[in-house]
């Protein structure tokens, strides 16, 4: 295991490095004369291609500051963007190069120092507007409230009694280094002011050990709704210490549900609320287990399955679950991620999807992971509406 992880972290090393270097040459060789400037500048992208394993290792037994954290990570989000700017920039000088040789006569080159410099000083402003605007917009929207996406679901079985019964979903949160009081205030505010029946929280609420954040997620204990809130665990949890974090969101009257089912209602009208734990610990003790979850239900009451990942729907749709609420993806969160994600996960990447009888839906998230922007995939508290059918 120790291997592997070395061989990737020096790939994943040497890509950052190689994507560096290019950023220097174009916004910094090319267009600065002064040694000293060079310098500084080749400086600055070294730290901050050793910023987050140097703070890592400063911050290894706590939690980092969250400006310190927030600095960083932002950095990133503007280095990222302004090296996809300069590729679009790369790509755009290749095509004209290939037009040049294709004609006939080919046409000349005539060479311009003065002017090289300028188109240079040009395309590396640009790179940079476009990088710390997209940036500067990402991050605005991650960290601003979450839109309420309003679903309305048809669920068969539902008694009429409880037709309009709504749910409200909030997941990916990642309470962590950056995600701590304010935000969680204000998503509590936003998810109140959808007036929930319930709430279900599909995985993923932190990254880090309750002794660091369970002050920070014990406001989560404001949420109101008449049927509680309802856990199920995401695979940062897992990494985080999820049997520690269990134990904990218990005594915060969360319900935590693993691989289990409980009734929401009363004896007269009612559905079956099931709960799994993450796919990814299907192999390890307690991990998903949808057959422990649904063991001795009948399949023809109305039920909703709460799973962090948005896999193992073919499974729900076998067992004639209605629907499944789930999170994970981010819906990509930073463009391209969106796209790349629905390569992926196709339909599944965001927003509902179908299988059979069965319906998904996957949620954006509230929170974010790496750097703190939202960009194509904007965060969401997704108010589901039950409609008796």
């Amino acid at each position: 295991m120790l291997l592997p992880r070395i061989l990737f972290g020096a790939l994943t090393l040497a890509v950052f490095a190689g994507a560096n270097v290019f950023v220097y040459r174009r916004t910094v060789r090319d267009t600065v004369h002064s040694p000293w400037v060079r310098r500084l500048m080749a400086f600055g992208l070294g730290l901050l291609l050793l910023s987050v394993p140097a703070v890592r290792f400063a911050f290894h037994d706590t939690m980092p500051p969250p400006m310190i954290t927030t600095v960083v990570l932002i950095g990133w989000g503007i280095f990222i963007y302004t090296l996809m700017a300069l590729m679009v920039v790369e790509a755009g000088k290749w095509v004209q190069r290939r037009r040049q040789q294709r004609s006939v006569p080919p046409a000349p080159v005539a060479e311009n120092p003065e002017r090289r410099l300028f188109l240079s000083r040009v395309a590396a402003g640009g790179a940079l507007t476009v990088g710390s605007s997209v940036a500067a917009f990402g991050s605005w929207r991650a960290f601003n409230p979450p839109e309420v996406t309003e679903v309305p679901i048809r669920l068969v079985g539902l008694p009429k009694a409880l037709d309009g019964f709504t749910i409200v979903q909030l997941s990916d949160i990642h309470v962590g280094a950056i995600i701590q009081e304010k935000f969680l205030d204000q998503l509590v505010a936003t998810a109140n002011a959808a007036k929930p029946d319930l709430v279900a929280i599909t995985g993923d609420l932190v990254d880090g050990t309750p002794a660091a954040l369970g002050r920070y997620v014990a406001r989560l204990r404001n949420l109101q709704s008449r049927f509680g809130t309802h856990f199920v665990s995401g695979n940062h949890d897992y990494y985080s210490g999820w049997e520690t974090w269990a134990r904990e969101l218990e005594g915060l009257d969360f319900e935590v549900l693993r691989n289990r089912t409980v009734t929401i209602g009363d004896p007269g009208a009612s559905f079956d609320l099931i709960g799994v734990d993450d796919w990814g610990a299907r192999w390890s003790p307690n991990g998903y287990d949808l057959e422990a979850a649904t063991l001795g239900r009948d399949p023809y009451r109305a039920s909703v399955l709460l799973a962090h990942q948005p896999t193992g729907i073919e499974g729900a749709a076998l067992k004639n679950i209605g629907l499944q609420l789930s999170g994970h993806t981010h819906g990509g969160q930073m463009f391209p991620g969106n796209l790349v994600g629905d390569v992926i996960w196709g339909n599944r990447n965001a927003g509902l999807s179908q299988v059979d009888s069965t319906y998904l839906y996957t949620s954006r998230g509230c929170g974010f992971v790496g750097p703190p922007l939202r960009v194509g995939a904007p965060p969401e508290v997704v108010k589901l509406v039950l409609i008796a059918a």
